[in-house]
């Protein structure tokens, strides 16, 4: 085997030490799992299977498999042109939870239904709390504002068993809001999650989605794939992800003594001075800074709490 092949066998060290993703995806298992997925594997640069991630089918069923193999999901579908997210990525911000539970918890990683977590904005593919409820026991409450994801994530738990009674999905129906309207200041939350539109208009995030593309393949001409796209409200809002932050921690006061944490995805480094701000002018009790990564990708959670 030459050094090249091994090296691209190393383990995604950067993945929290809990992922089930670490390794590389082991496609023999996977298509066992979901024979649909086996027409769209094929050897690789180093003649590994592998898919054509520029292949939304593709990376759709790969989904598929990986929520079949490892969260005992049976059936899992997405709208077209609605996100499909990356399972590893999102496997992380779920453990990376658990860990900051633990901390509250005498180090232990609290399991079971009484942990009740909030993903706001859900999306149609309904991924986080999957991932939460089957690996930790948690349940969730998964918000939207967009009423076709509400309704497919609906879809999602009424064709799989081991999700009922597990999620309850809300529809927000107020844009402009994120906690009101969502949660009742008499329920008990564990934590909040939530990966914040990125792009401050369409305009932005369709050349975001064409910087990407161009930098993962090297072609300069590429046009973006729509499907990769997802719905305007997965992608952009006015302010971008800066200014919907700091609208979360403005409402996120109003739920102070019903949160033990509140917590977000930061994918722009530069928004955290602003952010930092937004919880001192708030008063959070306790800030905190949890660095994540994911092949190149450098991201963070931001958490805070009001509660000592």
């Amino acid at each position: 085997m030459d050094s090249s092949k091994k090296q691209h066998k190393i383990e995604k060290s950067e993945l929290h030490p809990l992922n089930k993703h670490r390794q590389r995806y082991d496609f023999k298992l996977l298509t066992k799992a979901c024979p649909e997925l086996k027409s769209f594997v094929k050897p690789n640069k180093f003649g590994d299977e592998s898919i054509n991630f520029f292949d939304p089918e593709a990376v759709k069923m790969l989904n598929k498999a990986l929520l079949k193999q490892y969260y005992a999901i049976d059936f899992w579908d997405i709208p077209k042109n609605y996100l499909c997210p990356p399972i590893p990525g999102r496997a992380d911000y779920i453990h990376h939870l658990a860990t900051l539970l633990a901390e509250t918890y005498q180090g232990k990683i609290p399991k079971g239904k009484q942990i009740t977590c909030v993903d706001i904005g859900t999306g149609a593919n309904l991924v986080y709390p999957i991932i939460g409820t089957q690996e930790y026991g948690w349940s969730f409450i998964a918000s939207d504002i967009d009423s076709i994801a509400i309704e497919n994530a609906q879809d999602i738990i009424s064709k799989n068993d081991v999700l009922k009674d597990a999620i309850e999905v809300r529809q927000q129906l107020n844009p402009s809001q994120i906690f009101k309207g969502v949660l009742e200041h008499s329920e008990c939350i564990s934590v909040t999650l939530c990966n914040p539109p990125f792009h401050k208009s369409a305009k932005e995030a369709q050349a975001g989605t064409q910087r990407k593309l161009q930098n993962l393949i090297g072609d300069k001409t590429v046009k973006p794939e729509l499907n990769f796209g997802g719905q305007p409200n997965e992608l952009w809002c006015k302010g971008g992800e800066k200014k919907f932050i700091k609208n979360m921690i403005k409402e996120s006061k109003l739920f102070s003594k019903s949160c033990l944490w509140f917590t977000t995805l930061v994918s722009k480094k530069d928004n955290l001075p602003a952010i930092y701000d937004a919880l001192k002018r708030v008063n959070a009790t306790t800030v905190k800074t949890i660095p994540m990564g994911q092949g190149n990708k450098v991201s963070r959670i931001v958490a805070w709490s009001f509660l000592k």
